[in-house]
């Protein structure tokens, strides 16, 4: 690829952040509030920030002494414990960016709805119709090539970025501690015991963070391969410095119940509160903007993997077809067919953004946790100077995924396997172009028990005991 054609540190910054600030920032404070008090926003803060510092190390970490599995985070498990958990992993990165942007289609418009009233919450046929317009037009734009793009999403990066700091601070001049402090554990709120609290706060979590690895999967086509690592650290670090802050500060400007009852964007709501009409008008402008070059970001990154991952025959040799301009033809008009699919749930979910984000959390838990077990596998066989750093953050890293897919909860474990169960058909089919076994003893276990579990969802759903 030409040099001309290369991401450089700020441009891979950009990815990193722009992907994980897109809507969820903005209804952050709601989302929080819906299912804890402050103590217990403040510990699911801690452990998903101890978690996701690991997990960036990790991914540093992996990228330096591995800049062969360019690929990134199904090359990690492919590499560590084989073909198919390699598979699954790309598989279900791609259904989470898929699904990322089914989220962003519903809050752009509910932003947009509170202008032109048509739009109503971002779920109707009004919606559906302008968030198809903006999938093709992103689309055709990344056919023009994966810079031109980039450089898009850097300056949309920027342009978010006015209107969430002026919200911090304008609720840095209005936080009341006293408001803060009322109730902090959040007994007299019928939320349950601070554990429940907690595992309520992680797929909200895990949603607003997701694209932590965004420079990771563009490695291939970075100026320098040390930038991957910087930028992944560099992007995390200020953007749980920004979510901590949106949080815990709205907390002091309205009580939990008012916040956890805002509509979406609760942003908009919680800055009209403080300075009038024309701070909602602001921070929706800014939810525009943000939404629309977070759908950029991630449409490169679902764009992106499958291509990757057809180079690497993990995925069918379809996947990597690109066009005179270096972008992903195939794989991303395959995933903008799907997204289009999948924008009917906005008719059919009373809650489409909150469905959407919780069900793409829940699969990229699969990717992040098995990329936190290389970090732990190569760092425990490869004695090098840094083995006992390298080891102990593996370890935090992995215990951290474990923990995201107990607090993700047993109804949405089941209906990310509904989405997993196709793979095993396009695994097996990648296994035949290779002309090597479909699977081992230990894979067609797995395989069996990823199909169980998603028939059991499809008989819950049918039965109306898990709902959407």
């Amino acid at each position: 690829m030409a040099e001309e054609k290369k991401l450089g540190l700020f441009a891979l910054i950009a990815l990193v952040i722009g992907s994980m600030i897109g809507g969820g920032a903005f209804n952050l404070a709601s989302d929080m509030a819906s299912g804890a008090g402050a103590g217990a926003i403040l510990i699911g803060w801690v452990i998903t920030g101890v978690g996701m510092i690991a997990l960036a190390f990790s991914f540093q970490n992996l990228t330096t002494k591995r800049p062969d599995l360019d690929g990134g985070i199904f090359t990690y498990a492919r590499e560590g414990f084989g073909h198919f958990m390699g598979f699954n992993s790309g598989w279900g990165y791609w259904f989470a960016a898929l699904l990322g942007n089914v989220a962003y289609g519903t809050l752009l418009f509910s932003a947009v709805g509170y202008f032109i009233p048509a739009f109503g919450n971002g779920q109707n046929i009004a919606s559906i119709i302008g968030a198809s317009v903006i999938l093709w037009s992103v689309h055709f734009l990344i056919l023009r090539g994966i810079q031109s793009a980039a450089m898009i999403n850097l300056i949309t990066t920027i342009s978010k970025l006015v209107p969430i700091f002026a919200f911090i601070v304008a609720v840095i001049f209005v936080f009341h501690l006293d408001l803060f402090t009322a109730d902090f554990w959040g007994k007299g709120l019928s939320l349950g015991s601070i554990g429940a609290q907690v595992k309520s706060t992680m797929l909200v979590t895990v949603w607003v963070f997701t694209g932590i690895e965004g420079a990771v999967l563009f490695s291939s086509r970075a100026k320098k391969s040390s930038d991957v690592g910087k930028a992944t650290v560099i992007g995390l670090i200020s953007v749980l410095v920004i979510y901590v802050m949106i949080t815990m500060l709205s907390l002091g400007a309205m009580n939990q119940q008012d916040l956890a009852g805002l509509p979406n964007p609760s942003m908009a709501s919680i800055m009209e509160h403080i300075v009038g009409k024309w701070g909602a008008v602001l921070i929706n402008l800014g939810l525009i903007i943000s939404v629309i070059g977070a759908w950029l970001a991630w449409t490169l990154f679902a764009g992106e993997l499958p291509l990757i991952a057809a180079r690497e025959g993990v995925f069918p040799k379809w996947f990597g077809k690109e066009n005179k301009n270096g972008a992903p033809s195939n794989a991303l008009t395959l995933t903008n067919a799907i997204i289009q699919l999948f924008l009917l749930t906005f008719l059919i979910s009373d809650t489409a953004y909150q469905f959407a984000f919780s069900l793409a959390s829940s699969a990229i838990l699969i990717p992040y946790l098995f990329s936190g077990f290389y970090q732990l596998k190569y760092s425990w066989l490869h004695k090098e100077p840094d083995r006992i750093k390298n080891i102990t953050i593996g370890v935090i890293a992995s215990i951290y995924g474990i923990w995201l897919v107990y607090a993700a909860g047993l109804d949405y474990l089941l209906l990310t396997m509904i989405l997993y169960a196709p793979g095993i058909l396009v695994f097996r089919s990648v296994r035949k172009e290779k002309e090597g076994p479909a699977f081992n003893k230990a894979e067609l276990v797995i395989a069996v028990i990823i199909l169980i579990l998603a028939i059991i969802a499809i008989v819950k759903l049918m039965a109306g005991s898990i709902s959407i």
